[in-house]
């Protein structure tokens, strides 16, 4: 009897231990964006928390420019944590592709999102969806208000209008024309090229072509936007050569600058730095009556690590992320980066509300480089940044640029041979 009893007792210690262990899960989370640490630390994982108990986040970021280097170092360890926040299209294919994210194709609330969302995280046949889609960023111009009003300036909608704004500000002195430098060069490609691209090459139609090898970068819908970003350079302000990014941010909160090209993601920081109205006007279009294109980038994604010890907490996690609570959390505690479920979100900041409204006026479209044209070597991401920097500065001409952009792609990309 005494042997039952300790059979019993042995028993019942066992699955005490084991609902412990059960009830201890954490995941850790990788990610760039170390700027939203305190969104998820005060919002997102008390709110996961409260309805998952037995799982705990850790979230543990890594600084922007260092994350693909200090994730693929940690991968390579077997350090790395449980789920890993994706960077959009082949950043992210090729981490797959090495066999460190999980396919999510079985996830049931992956049918939240659209093909168009998801596109960004699936392997190029669509039949693999590796990471669940977060959110997207718009491209666009963000401006001081007060500067507007007292200059008599209204939003520009053509290029011709988007100049002679320019020169106003330019003309009147109290203020820099536009906010944008060009030493840290991917702002002169985001922010330039991509920003104000769109509405030269028709959006998809030509980022498409492009991928198919119907479109070359010599051709003028790829070289005129060149073109115009050498006619910003007067109204950048003196030493903009010089000028980092967040001395651009700088010079725009403090009031310093009138405009500023932006993307969405800038919205939150701006809001909390800067002591005036702002508002965004959209990409200007050649000529009045032009159909509209904007960057609309897929730009932030999460997958499990194909390592992790806690697959099924892990999908726990990711269905809730694909879940309208989060969408609702997300897209307001960080207003400028715009849930991608299918589920309508009201955006309550003003600024960001006018960036994503766009949506019902213009065509959609992400960045030329980032599928399937940035594999090779030269990276045509990073050959963008240098020829966007080069145009604003001068120091070649579009033709040029062209040129050696088609040369490079040419050299490994079988449809532009």
């Amino acid at each position: 009897m005494k042997r039952n009893f300790m059979l019993i007792a042995l028993a019942t210690t066992a699955l005490t231990a084991s609902g412990a262990a059960a009830q201890d899960v954490t995941l850790t989370i990788e990610s760039w964006r170390n700027d939203d640490l305190a969104l998820w630390q005060d919002k997102i994982i008390p709110a996961f928390e409260a309805e998952h108990p037995d799982i705990k986040l850790n979230f543990t970021p890594s600084a922007p420019a260092e994350y693909n280097a200090v994730l693929n170092s940690k991968l390579d360890a077997g350090s790395a944590g449980d789920l890993i926040t994706c960077r959009p299209f082949d950043a992210s294919l090729a981490l797959y592709e090495a066999g460190h994210l999980t396919d999510l194709s079985d996830l049931d609330a992956m049918s939240n999102f659209s093909d168009v969302a998801k596109s960004a995280w699936q392997t190029d046949d669509g039949q693999a969806t590796f990471c669940v889609p977060m959110a997207s960023v718009i491209h666009g111009f963000i401006y001081n208000k007060d500067a507007f009003a007292e200059l008599g300036l209204e939003e520009p909608q053509t290029e011709d209008e988007f100049f002679a704004v320019l020169d106003k500000i330019k003309e009147d002195g109290s203020y820099t024309p536009m906010a944008m430098g060009t030493n840290d060069q991917w702002e002169a490609a985001t922010m330039g090229y991509n920003n104000i691209g769109p509405n030269y090459w028709n959006g998809e139609e030509g980022r498409q072509a492009l991928i198919a090898g119907e479109q070359k970068l010599t051709d003028p819908q790829w070289v005129e936007p060149y073109a115009t970003l050498a006619k910003w350079a007067p109204y950048l302000g003196d030493g903009f050569e010089a000028q980092t990014y967040p001395d651009s941010q700088n010079l725009f909160t403090l009031g310093r600058a009138a405009i500023y090209p932006a993307g969405s993601w800038e919205v939150s920081g701006f809001n909390a730095q800067a002591d005036f109205e702002m508002g965004a006007f959209k990409p200007p279009v050649k000529a009045a009556g032009d159909t509209c294109y904007i960057s609309d980038h897929t730009d932030i994604g999460i997958g499990m690590n194909a390592a992790t010890e806690h697959p099924e907490a892990a999908r726990t996690f990711l269905a809730w992320v694909a879940s309208p609570e989060f969408a609702e959390i997300f897209g307001n505690a960080l207003p400028g980066f715009f849930p991608l479920s299918s589920t309508p979100v009201e955006i309550q900041d003003p600024l960001a509300n006018e960036f994503v409204s766009w949506r019902e006026e213009c065509e959609s479209t992400i960045r030329s480089t980032y599928q399937i044209l940035s594999r090779g070597t030269p990276n045509l991401e990073n050959e963008t940044w240098g020829a966007s920097a080069a145009a604003i500065k001068g120091t070649a001409t579009p033709e040029e640029l062209g040129q050696k952009l088609q040369d490079g792609l040419a050299s490994w990309y079988a449809p532009q041979q």
